[in-house]
């Protein structure tokens, strides 16, 4: 039976071997990730791709492997590739394929294809690696030996397929991570392809409207009525409503809510905002200074009142992270984070002090520069280990405030700063490492009551420090809002006799 290939498969495929680099013309992408609920066509769209770089690729002795936790699992994608060249003898005898009882092979240039389970040794040089249901894997040990094992590949593949999962401290839902990190602009990576079919935060789980968006193979692969089924019985068993999300709608249930929506986020970008727009108007500086080892945050907060509303400028924030953070992480150990450093180092908007620590004598440097830029009214400060930085603080009369980050201190800025974003009331100048720190904040409520916030992380490496600092630097500019006039209260309020 043949196979058409529908358009959101047509995308995928297209990006990922149509994109080339002008000068050498191989593909751009050396790793894609596809997320997608069960029964949209994993498997058989993972064996074409295996199947043309295996066969079709013009590459010399290529090495394909269908990974998996599982030999039932690295069969999913092995099988029907195998049963494609079973079938097909055209495709067998024009590129000189044997088909074996669990390997193919071709003896003209000694290239494989053949199912991987497990751990593998450092020994392989594939040219594509297929990894099936990435969310089984506990650890990134297979991912990351076929990653790196492609250095003599002209042009490698990489290619991650999943529906979601439920172990977020696992390998997969990190690479998703890495994945929306590169779809928003955080953090660039010009070799990553990534595609995510799930619902909206805020979609209602139970409206059938909701599994178009999430199952683009829908009535190919997958059948509407089947879907309303596996809906319907999950919304009357709610035992089995955490497996409808995660196999059909694609949503990580153990996964929180991040707390602000990015979306509206980056509405309020605006890249033309510089500091000389605001040469002489007071500032608000924060500080979030976390541990000496781990990155530290100065927030740059001007507020102007427009109609009547209170509008927030964040401009040019810094970042400062100590060098062995950043260049002299050990072998998986906290990898992810030192890549995602180094990049914001390359852009120039992180940076670097020497040594295991944080000097802190950078951050009063740059606090002092910012004051001759604009005068500061205060400095919020978190009062972990700032001691001896906010005495030096107030020795340059910048008037350090300590705010503990309890809920008292930071549910009404935290929620203002989301009203501030939601009503285009907040305009920032598109700084990604405070995109991403926005977008790491959850929202920790007061069990029994949702209207008490404070933010948390969800995960050590889900840094939130600017965005800290941010709420700090919101609540502080709460306090100092227009005073009515004596004017204001008249026509406010009348005159009343005593």
């Amino acid at each position: 039976m043949l196979i058409t290939l529908e358009p959101w498969q047509l995308f995928v495929i297209c990006c990922a071997f149509g994109w080339v680099n002008k000068g050498t013309r191989l593909r751009r992408f050396r790793e894609v990730y596809t997320e997608i609920p069960r029964k949209n066509g994993k498997s058989a769209i993972s064996a074409g791709v295996a199947l043309y770089c295996f066969a079709c690729d013009n590459e010399f002795g290529a090495e394909v492997y269908s990974g998996a936790t599982t030999e039932k699992q690295a069969w999913e994608v092995f099988r029907p590739a195998r049963l494609m060249c079973k079938r097909t003898p055209m495709l067998t005898e024009a590129f000189g394929i044997e088909v074996n009882a669990s390997n193919m092979n071709r003896p003209e240039d000694g290239a494989r294809f053949e199912p991987l389970i497990g751990n593998p040794g450092d020994g392989s040089s594939p040219h594509c690696a297929v990894v099936d249901e990435y969310h089984e894997h506990a650890t990134d040990a297979l991912y990351t030996t076929m990653l790196t094992g492609m250095g003599a590949r002209r042009q490698p593949l990489m290619w991650a397929i999943t529906t979601a999962g439920y172990n977020i401290e696992g390998p997969c839902y990190d690479k998703r991570r890495e994945v929306i990190e590169m779809l928003n602009g955080s953090v660039p990576n010009d070799e990553l392809f990534g595609i995510i079919y799930t619902v909206d935060e805020g979609d209602d789980w139970t409206d059938p409207q909701v599994l178009e968006k999430a199952n683009p193979n829908i009535g190919v692969s997958v059948y509407r009525e089947f879907l309303l089924s596996q809906q319907q019985r999950a919304k009357n068993n709610a035992r089995l409503a955490n497996v409808f999300k995660t196999k059909h709608l694609n949503i990580w249930v153990s996964a929180r809510s991040a707390y602000f929506n990015l979306v509206s986020w980056q509405s309020c970008e605006d890249k033309s905002l510089t500091l000389e727009q605001f040469e002489g108007q007071p500032c608000i500086l924060a500080f979030d200074l976390a541990r000496k080892l781990d990155m530290n945050s100065m927030a740059r907060l001007y507020t102007r009142e427009i109609d009547g509303k209170t509008h927030y400028y964040s401009v040019a924030p810094r970042f400062w992270v100590p060098y062995d953070t950043v260049y002299s992480v050990e072998k998986n150990e906290d990898r992810r984070t030192a890549e995602r450093f180094q990049k914001w180092v390359e852009m120039g908007v992180l940076t670097v002090t020497a040594g295991a620590e944080v000097d802190y004598r950078y951050i009063l440097e740059e606090a002092k520069a910012a004051n001759k830029i604009s005068p500061v009214s205060e400095s919020p400060i978190d009062p972990f280990g700032a001691t001896g930085l906010s005495h030096d603080l107030a020795d340059e009369d910048l008037n350090p405030i300590t705010i503990i980050q309890n809920y008292t201190n930071m549910s009404d800025p935290m929620k203002e700063l989301e009203a501030a974003i939601e009503s285009g009331r907040f305009h920032h100048d598109g700084n990604p490492i405070m995109t991403w720190c926005i977008g790491n904040v959850v929202g920790k409520t007061i069990p029994g009551n949702d209207d008490v916030v404070k933010p948390v992380k969800e995960q050590a490496e889900n840094k939130i420090d600017g965005a800290v600092a941010l709420i700090m630097a919101v609540g502080r500019a709460m306090l100092y809002e227009k005073e009515d006039t004596l004017s204001d209260h008249i026509e406010s309020y009348g005159i009343r006799s005593l």
